[in-house]
């Protein structure tokens, strides 16, 4: 509803009914249009400020229409979430174009890019725990193990043994609680040096959430990696970016890097804390 001040609205009631009024009022709406769209066409013009920002999806749009507009170059992004957006476009538009995803945008800050990919990837790990919900319950999976190694979860005031799917979670709400923490990510356009250190303890954990589902929901694993690739790019900025050690990476190439490979992990059966 509009605003008019008393003024205005004196002005504007005792002739809103007139049949003179609204025929003049007709008339110069006709003429605002036609100068608007000397075209004579009653779409709104693609070029108009409102539809090239509006990129949005309207309530009851279909799946396949979801998202249906153009990538923009990243300096066009307006937003204090310019980064994320333009990530999660390209995440969109080819999900397993993974070197490309991780590269390096042009003139931006490589840890901020870091921060934005890993809350990334706890967004989409949600999605693999739901698949893996029905089929990784406690009874199945009474351990938090990866292959042969068990985990003890950190959450706790003392790390202690839960079940794996309650690992998952807790592991993944506690990445979430540490990048949403603004004593340690005060903002999105750089991270403080001093921060930093919390990528790798990050990644780590977030791993084993990786590991597990491989190791014990191969058919899960597969096939969300097929649709998501993100294995593949998490391992891959992981790598690239240092933030986890060849030693703890026991899932085997899927690619026949023999980085990957995890024989010399099996001795290890177990961990007594959450490294």
């Amino acid at each position: 509803m509009m605003l008019m001040d008393k003024q205005e609205q004196d002005t504007f009631n005792p002739v809103r009914n007139s049949p003179e009024t609204m025929e003049a009022d007709g008339q110069s709406m006709a003429h605002d249009k036609k100068q608007a769209n000397p075209a004579g066409n009653d779409a709104p013009s693609a070029k108009s400020p409102s539809m090239a920002s509006a990129q949005r999806n309207l309530p009851g749009t279909k799946d396949e229409k979801l998202y249906q507009w153009p990538q923009r170059p990243l300096e066009s992004i307006e937003s204090a979430f310019a980064l994320r957006e333009y990530l999660q476009a390209m995440i969109r538009h080819d999900p397993h174009d993974v070197e490309k995803l991780i590269a390096l945008p042009a003139g931006q800050d490589e840890h901020s890019w870091l921060y934005e990919h890993l809350c990334q990837i706890c967004l989409e790990l949600n999605y693999l725990i739901v698949h893996l919900e029905p089929e990784c319950t406690p009874e199945v999976c009474p351990e938090m193990r990866a292959e042969e190694w068990m985990y003890y979860c950190a959450t706790h005031a003392t790390p202690r043994e839960c079940c794996a799917i309650d690992y998952l979670t807790h592991t993944l709400d506690g990445a979430c609680a540490l990048l949403n923490n603004v004593k340690f990510f005060p903002s999105r356009i750089s991270v403080p040096e001093s921060s930093v250190k919390n990528f790798q303890s990050i990644a780590r954990r977030l791993y084993r959430i990786f590991a597990h589902a491989y190791f014990h929901h191969h058919d899960i694993f597969d096939a969300f990696e097929a649709e998501t690739s993100l294995y593949e790019r998490f391992l891959k900025l992981s790598r690239t970016r240092k933030m986890i050690t060849e030693k703890l990476i026991i899932i085997p190439s899927q690619d026949g890097d023999e980085n990957s490979d995890s024989t010399g992990q099996r001795k290890i059966l177990a961990r007594g804390k959450d490294e």
